[in-house]
């Protein structure tokens, strides 16, 4: 397959993941990198490289970044309150982007930067990168077939425990920090996916209940919420970043459960429970790491000429962000930059 050259802006943690993956990707490079710190930057690039291969290219400035005429893609991993402007620089400049989940710190935001991609023509997607992973082609099968018989409801938990830091991006309001935006939003995406298997659709809440604890700073550092749906379906779900859970993924019907134990976000067991059968355990690997999946389709999209993917389309974005503007409305959050 052709070459197929990305950009990493923001050369942190989780962009390192995303640079590992790239090789396990037909045609996909890293050429170039962008960050503020340019010994950073470097120091990143060299880390990615690919033995046999130069490393990526650094730079400080995002014109000149986008001036690149082999540029095919920009995947932008900086802290949440940093995307909106990227994005929609890279959206101007003609260039694909993938970036880190969440889009934007809001609706209005996304709404934006939506109607930017379709006036331009250019391919944009959230990073999330679990609705790729190959567990849940398995678990879409149980619930197509209604294998646990009608849905009753879905729990979920994804909670880790950080240090507080007050200029960190998990609990700097100015960054757009908090446990909603950083991990919640796993909890409510899937929540989505489960309805469109099991329904065909999801549905609108009948009502969303949050409650939470805040940091400090006035950032949730903890959530709970339950989302009721027409049918009598509720989605329960924790997100903390002030301490521990199993943080599975539970799926209740009125015959059984299917259940992702432990970091449903990057899960490769699942197991069905049938009332009065024993479980029926599945095992789906990751090829690599699990970012491979979001790269492959941001490449095959943007070569199709899409501006979404079927998988994580502009809709799905919008409306997990809707639900996100109304628990923080609810828990009392809002960002400076609001």
């Amino acid at each position: 397959m052709s070459r197929f050259c990305w950009a990493v802006i923001g050369p942190g943690g989780i962009a390192r993941r995303f640079a590992a993956a790239l090789p396990h990707v037909a045609g996909a490079e890293l050429c170039w990198v962008l960050g503020r710190d340019a010994a950073r930057a470097s120091a990143f690039a060299e880390l990615a490289c690919v033995p046999g291969h130069a490393a990526a290219q650094v730079k400080t400035d995002l014109a000149a970044l986008l001036a690149e005429s082999d540029l095919d893609a920009v995947y932008i991993a900086t802290p949440h309150a940093q995307h909106g402007d990227l994005v929609r620089q890279c959206l101007l400049a003609g260039k694909a982007v993938l970036c880190e989940k969440p889009l934007v710190p809001n609706l209005a935001q996304a709404e934006a930067l939506v109607r930017l991609a379709r006036e331009r023509e250019v391919f944009l997607m959230e990073a999330v990168w679990t609705r790729f992973l190959p567990i849940y082609t398995v678990v879409q099968g149980w619930l197509r077939e209604q294998a646990i018989g009608h849905l009753c409801g879905i729990q979920s938990s994804f909670c880790l425990n950080a240090p507080f830091d007050p200029s960190s991006r998990i609990y700097d309001p100015a960054l757009a920090g908090g446990a909603l935006l950083d991990i919640g939003i796993y909890n409510l995406t899937m929540t989505r996916w489960v309805l469109q298997q099991a329904l065909g659709a999801c549905p609108e809440p009948l009502s969303i209940q949050a409650s939470g604890v805040l940091a400090p700073t006035g950032v949730d550092q903890r959530v709970a919420g339950m989302l009721n749906f027409p049918g009598g379906i509720s989605s329960q779900f924790i997100c903390a970043v002030d301490g521990f859970a199993d943080n599975g993924l539970r799926i209740f019907g009125e015959r059984g459960v299917i259940s992702l134990p432990g970091e449903f976000s990057s899960a490769t067991q699942a197991l069905l429970h049938r009332h009065g059968e024993p479980p029926l355990q599945a095992e789906a690997p990751l090829r690599f790491n699990g970012f491979e999946a979001e790269i492959e389709e941001t490449q095959a999209c943007a070569r199709a000429g899409l501006i979404e993917s079927p998988v994580v389309p502009h809709a799905e974005t919008l409306a997990s962000l809707a639900w996100m503007d109304e628990i923080r409305q609810q828990l009392g959050v809002r960002y400076p930059f609001e």
